[in-house]
């Protein structure tokens, strides 16, 4: 979960109740994505990897042993 406290970290510094919202809302969709991980859409030519866009954000993820593993997280502006 580094690249979710990066995140937060960063927007902490400017604004940290809005660092709070956006950590909670991260969070609610990573869980959301435990229960059905078909959510995300397929990464064009990479298999077995799916995104989820969340407001701003997107959540790059795979599945292993039946378990959601985050790869990264961004917001959609940033240079990936």
């Amino acid at each position: 979960m580094r690249h979710l406290r990066r995140l937060r970290d960063f927007i902490a510094e400017h604004d940290p109740a809005a660092a709070a919202r956006v950590g909670t809302r991260l969070a609610r969709t990573i869980r959301l994505l435990r229960e059905q991980p078909a959510l995300g859409i397929a990464v064009d030519g990479v298999a077995g990897v799916r995104e989820l866009a969340t407001g701003n954000y997107v959540v790059r993820y795979t599945l292993r042993d039946e378990a959601v593993v985050v790869l990264r997280i961004w917001h959609g502006r940033e240079s990936r």
